[in-house]
């Protein structure tokens, strides 16, 4: 998925946002790596995929919060 937008991300199942949550925090723990030592890297993807990552979170949350009041 390239630069997100939050409609997009709604329309996933939750074992979609699950995966995506997984690859972003694997890509960005590349890109730290990368920083760390001292590798090429392209400091923008840092804040993309964080901004990413934030976004898959809260729809996550939007979902167990709103399962969470239709089972009550």
């Amino acid at each position: 998925m390239s630069l997100s937008n939050i409609k997009t991300i709604r329309k996933l199942t939750s074992d979609e946002i699950i995966y995506e949550i997984k690859k972003t925090k694997k890509q960005l723990f590349d890109i730290r790596f990368k920083k760390a030592t001292s590798q090429m890297y392209k400091s923008n993807e840092i804040k993309k995929f964080k901004r990413k990552l934030r976004q898959l979170l809260t729809v996550q949350q939007e979902t167990k919060e709103s399962t969470s009041i239709i089972s009550n």
